[in-house]
C-alpha cells in the first residue's frame, strides 16, 4: 500500500505556481461549444501576470478560424511540466474577455506589459498576415497539481 508523504502536498503554492508559469509558454486552451460537441482545444502561447494570477492569450481569428467568437466565451487553459522529474500542471477556468473592449479599460492593456506572450509560427501563412485578437483570462478557478513522492 502506499501513501502520500506528509512533506509531499499534491498542490503547488502561489509561488510554486507562479514560478512554473513564469511570465509566459505555451498550454492548451479548450473552448465551450454546444453541449453535443466536444471542447475544440488548441495548443497555445499566452502571458501570465502573477501579480494579478492573470492570463493573456494573443489567439488566432478570422473566416477560416474553428475558434469562432471568442469575447466571453468559457474556456479552461492547462499549462503542464515536470521539474526534478515531477509532473506539474496548473487549470485555469473562466470566461474570456476581449482586452480591447470598452467594458475591459485600461488595465487590462497594462497588464500586457508585465507578460511575455511567444509567437509561434503554427500557421499555414506568415503570421504578419494573420489575424489576432488579445484576450484575457481572469480565473474564476486555478487549481495546481504536483506529482508527490511516495512511501511504500
Amino acid at each position: 500500500m502506499c501513501t502520500m508523504s506528509a512533506d509531499s502536498p499534491a498542490t503547488l503554492t502561489d509561488d510554486e505556481r507562479d514560478e512554473m508559469l513564469g511570465n509566459g509558454g505555451t498550454g492548451v486552451i479548450s473552448l465551450s461549444t454546444p453541449a453535443d460537441a466536444p471542447p475544440h482545444s488548441v495548443p497555445v502561447s499566452y502571458g501570465y501576470d502573477p501579480t494579478e494570477s492573470v492570463f493573456y492569450f494573443r489567439l488566432a481569428v478570422g473566416p477560416d478560424s474553428e475558434k469562432g467568437d471568442l469575447d466571453g466565451r468559457a474556456v479552461t487553459f492547462v499549462n503542464y511540466g515536470t521539474d526534478d522529474g515531477r509532473y506539474r500542471s496548473v487549470v485555469a477556468r473562466g470566461t474570456l474577455e476581449n482586452i480591447e473592449s470598452d467594458e475591459i479599460g485600461t488595465a487590462a492593456l497594462d497588464g500586457l506589459d508585465h507578460v511575455d506572450i511567444p509567437l509561434v509560427d503554427i500557421f499555414d501563412e506568415p503570421t504578419r498576415v494573420v489575424d489576432f485578437e488579445f484576450l484575457r483570462l481572469v480565473p474564476d478557478e486555478l487549481t495546481t497539481r504536483t506529482e508527490g513522492t511516495r512511501e511504500s
